[in-house]
This record gives structure tokens, C-alpha cells and sequence, in this order.
């Protein structure tokens, strides 16, 4: 049986070699006397043919693959792969993982995001979410604000993507579906907002740093406003500071172009201690649901501390929707910004602010005369009940 087939064809690996197919057949195959490299006869009782048709298969999508790709014309955002070097895994995420690499000589992170590829959605599912992907990284690749993460670009394809593997101690590089989706994005050195806010918990921030971060995070949403993108996971957590703690946001991975009609955007998307009660209730929302999570960012910047600890998460959301919870505000607090957690966080969208109204409410608040949250080590109590502070 002559298995011999042209490699420049996309065919199989010819069997003349000693490990023929990538040890498909050289490691199942018994050879007889002295083997030429012009003639190789096989016992056919001794071929593993399911590992052949197996290895075959691959073999030929990765040609059809990279035909496909040759074909395709390139958009503006598509990154040149070869250019991009992945270092070391800095976050896991709902949708995918986040690495810290270089591309073209600059510091970024790569996300890269397998959804789709695990077997459980379906072929229509995969399409339809790549297709959306590719419509909304159009428009994330045209965003250019100082407090909004900086999109480098992103790959459809990550075939040619060398990931570095999750045992250091091993040799190679780990692969991905060749379907899966790269993002990259500028690397922020500062981490994120909630670690920054972890650190200060005891000796909370100066009243001039919580509105300074509170004005970057504002000016930031009232941009993407402007672009008619509802972010729709606004936290701590999906904000970034960079090495001179100017906030940016960051952390598309559920963020939209605005719908025409509010009703179709629905569904639980978020982080529910964020979430607004039209989110959690399965209601129509618009940008105004952003509001409502920058109204418990605000909150959290300012007390360094974590909306609801004690409550699971269903009691949160049937509290926020049904009993209209919301963080206990300190009475230490000025009540220029208590006002303006208290209107972003109200229970009705309509009657919440556009974020740039947010952005000069901010701006007008005096800072010269302190009102930041009072230190544990100074409060006495609860520090919910120490003595006013500030204006």
C-alpha cells in the first residue's frame, strides 16, 4: 500500500519518513528488514487507521484554515500576530484569560477569549457570537479617550498564537482552538481600582484622590455614552490605573452599542452588587444602568470598603429590586457627594443623571476643606455614626 502523498499539496506526511505523521504511524508501525526511503510497504493489520483519519483531519484544517485566512481581506483593527510575544497569565475571566505580553516593542495585555470553543455552544451559537464580536471591535477600535483602556487591536484567528503553558516546568507552548479571539489592549501598571481600594481600607484615600477617581470614571462613561456603548459591567474591579493613578476603564467583555429600542437589551448582565433593579429584574435598560453602577463605584471609592459583605447573592438582588437596598452612606460623607450617589443609584433609570450632568456635579464640589472618609484607627464606632466631616 503506497501511502506516499505530496506535502506542498496539504496531503499527509510522506510515509517514507521514520516518524511518519507526527508518530501516527511510525510509533503504531512494525517494519520489515532494511526500509528504503523510496519504497515502504506496511502490514495492514498493523495500521492504525482511526489515529491516521484523526491526524488527517487536523492536518487538513490547519491547511483549509490558513487558506481561509489567506482570503479573507484584513480590517483595519486585525493584529499581525507574529509581532505580538505573550509572557505570563495576569487575570482570569468570565470570558476568557488575561496575559501580559509586548506588542510591536509596547507593553499590553492579551485577552484572549475561548468562548464558543468548549463544545457546549453550538456551531450557530459560536458564529453569532464572533460575528458580534467583530461588529463591536470595529467601534472599540475607534475609542480614543485618556480614561478609557487604549484598543490596540485583536485577531479573529489565533492558529499562529504561541500561549506559553500553564506548567513553567514544561517544554513548548499550549495551543488554542484556531477559532478562538485575541484582544489587546495597553497594559496598565497600577492594577485595578478595587486592589488599589483593598490597600487603602484601613486608612481610606484623601477626599482630592476619591474625586479625582470618581471624575476619571465619569468622564470616562460619559464618553462612551457619547458613542451611544453602554458598558454594562461598570465595578471596581473592570477599572485600571496606570503608573500615575489615572483611572481607565477597561473590561469590554459585555459591553454593547446601544440599542435603538431599549427592550432589546434585556437580561442579567453584570456583577449583581452593581447591577440596576431593571437589570437584576429582567427589565428593558439603557445607558442609565451604567449610572446606577457608577453610583455604587462611587461609594465603594469613597468608604474603601465592599457594598453588601454579608449578604449572598440573592438576598442582594431581591433586596435591591424589591426593598430598594443600597450601601448605607456614612455620615462623615459631604453631602455633595451623598447627593450624587443617592441620584445615580435611584430606584427609577428615568430619574437618574446623564453621566456627563455626573461629571459637573463632581467638578463643582469643594475638596479644599477635606470630607474624605474617616480612617478606622481614628473613628470611634461604627463609622457610620463619628462626626460629620466636610461641607
Amino acid at each position: 500500500m503506497d501511502l506516499r502523498t505530496s506535502e506542498e499539496s496539504g496531503g499527509v506526511v510522506t510515509a517514507g519518513k521514520s516518524d511518519a505523521l507526527e508518530g501516527g504511524l511510525g510509533s503504531k508501525v512494525k517494519g520489515v528488514g532494511s526500509i528504503s526511503n523510496k519504497d515502504v510497504f506496511f502490514r495492514a493489520d498493523k495500521i492504525d487507521l482511526k489515529s491516521l483519519d484523526v491526524q488527517l483531519e487536523k492536518h487538513l484544517s490547519r491547511v483549509w484554515s490558513r487558506d481561509r485566512e489567506a482570503q479573507k481581506p484584513k480590517e483595519e483593527w486585525e493584529i499581525d500576530l507574529s509581532k505580538l510575544d505573550i509572557r505570563n497569565v495576569i487575570a482570569h475571566g468570565t470570558y476568557g484569560t488575561v496575559y501580559r505580553g509586548v506588542y510591536d516593542g509596547q507593553d499590553v495585555a492579551v485577552k484572549l477569549l475561548d468562548w464558543g470553543e468548549d463544545g457546549i455552544a453550538t456551531t450557530a451559537e459560536t458564529a453569532a457570537l464572533r460575528a458580534s464580536f467583530r461588529q463591536e471591535v470595529a467601534v472599540w477600535y475607534k475609542l480614543d479617550h485618556p480614561n478609557v483602556t487604549k484598543f490596540i487591536g485583536a485577531s479573529m484567528g489565533t492558529s499562529n498564537l504561541k500561549i506559553p503553558p500553564k506548567n513553567p516546568s514544561s517544554d513548548g507552548h499550549s495551543s488554542l482552538p484556531s477559532r478562538a479571539c485575541c484582544v489587546v489592549v495597553e497594559y496598565q501598571p497600577g492594577g485595578t481600582l478595587k486592589q488599589f481600594l483593598i490597600r487603602n481600607r484601613r486608612k481610606k484615600l484623601a477626599f482630592k484622590i476619591v474625586i479625582q477617581l470618581a471624575l476619571d470614571l465619569s468622564r470616562g462613561l460619559s464618553y462612551l455614552h457619547s458613542k451611544k456603548i453602554v458598558h454594562r459591567d461598570v465595578k471596581t474591579e473592570n477599572m485600571l490605573l496606570d503608573a500615575s493613578r489615572n483611572l481607565k476603564i477597561a473590561d469590554f467583555g459585555v459591553a454593547r452599542v446601544e440599542a435603538q429600542n431599549p427592550r432589546d437589551m434585556t437580561g442579567e448582565t453584570g456583577t449583581l452588587g452593581y447591577m440596576a433593579p431593571e437589570v437584576l429584574d429582567g427589565k428593558p435598560y439603557n445607558r442609565r444602568c451604567d449610572v446606577y453602577s457608577f453610583g455604587i463605584c462611587l461609594w465603594e471609592i469613597y468608604c474603601c470598603d465592599m457594598p453588601y459583605p454579608n449578604l449572598s447573592f440573592a438576598e442582594v438582588s431581591s433586596a435591591v429590586v424589591r426593598q430598594n437596598l443600597r450601601p448605607e452612606i456614612p455620615r462623615c460623607c459631604p453631602s455633595s457627594m451623598a447627593n450624587i450617589m443617592r441620584k445615580c443609584w435611584d430606584e427609577s433609570a428615568e430619574k437618574r443623571p446623564d453621566m456627563d450632568e455626573v461629571v459637573g456635579l463632581l467638578e463643582a464640589i469643594d475638596t479644599s476643606k477635606g470630607g474624605g472618609m474617616i480612617p478606622e484607627d481614628q473613628a470611634h464606632g461604627c463609622f457610620c455614626f463619628s462626626t460629620p466631616r466636610g461641607p
